[in-house]
């Protein structure tokens, strides 16, 4: 399973996340501490949110820990609102369109876990992509056809309802196709305002996901992540599975999820 952190806040620069915390990502990448998958090394990613409308994006297919150029990035770059992300590869071979985060116009997504038996129902799930989106997938990854679905449902509308349809529509596919393994997922979203995560599966095994709140540079900061960053335990509150993740103007929102339509 993949690792990933989305943060809110003041501009900071990556780096303070993926490289100086003491359970780092790149730590993460080398040896998670509640993944499944203790190694993350085929591929990461790194997008952000600067001075332009789109967010930035850089990725590539070399392990976290073993690349200059994420380090001088991270080192460099100050954003308001980054995503990261380490991949362990479930489902597709290593390549950079396989890699996370995934962008499409202001959006950029990330997810942790699988669609159960995928290569069995690739096809029927790639049908629930509308054509005018179809033509973005570069990949061949069920996170990507996840991201390309929720906007083929209303992302930009209504985020948590199209994370909803699509989670009903892509577990109606795999009980059609008789698939007995789960669907579990850690997803998020965001329009480069909102931050909107979700933590689901089909069984009792959710990918683990975490808040965090703190204050940085005298502001109110938002974490949301697959691993605490630290050992102090109340920096950190779990989500509970089921769930659905709001964060803006400094806060957190959490409400039920349940997939329909």
């Amino acid at each position: 399973m993949c690792r990933w952190l989305a943060y809110s806040g003041p501009s900071i620069h990556p780096d303070e996340f993926l490289f100086r915390a003491e359970n780092s990502l790149i730590d993460q990448s080398m040896s998670a501490r509640l993944g499944t998958t203790p190694t993350n090394g085929d591929g990461f990613g790194l997008g952000w949110y600067g001075d332009r409308d789109d967010p930035g994006l850089f990725r590539d297919v070399h392990p976290a820990w073993n690349d200059d150029n994420l380090k001088s990035v991270a080192e460099q770059v100050s954003s308001r609102l980054f995503y990261a992300h380490v991949r362990a590869s479930t489902c597709a071979g290593i390549s950079r369109y396989n890699c996370h985060p995934f962008r499409h116009g202001r959006w950029l997504f990330m997810h942790n876990g699988q669609i159960g038996g995928y290569d069995e129902i690739r096809r029927d799930i790639d049908d629930l992509i509308a054509a005018s989106f179809y033509r973005h997938r570069l990949g061949a990854t069920d996170s990507e056809a996840f991201f390309l679905i929720l906007l083929s449902n209303g992302l930009a509308e209504d985020p948590k309802s199209a994370f909803e349809i699509t989670v009903a529509a892509v577990e109606r596919i795999m009980t059609a196709a008789g698939i007995e393994a789960p669907l579990r997922l850690t997803a998020t979203a965001t329009d480069g305002e909102a931050i909107y995560a979700i933590r689901y599966a089909s069984d009792d095994y959710a990918p683990s996901l975490y808040l965090g709140t703190a204050r940085t540079n005298g502001e109110v900061s938002l974490t949301i992540l697959s691993e605490p960053l630290t050992s102090i335990t109340e920096d950190w509150r779990e989500v509970p599975r089921s769930h659905f993740v709001i964060a803006g103007d400094g806060a957190f929102t959490e409400e039920p999820f349940a997939p329909h339509g």
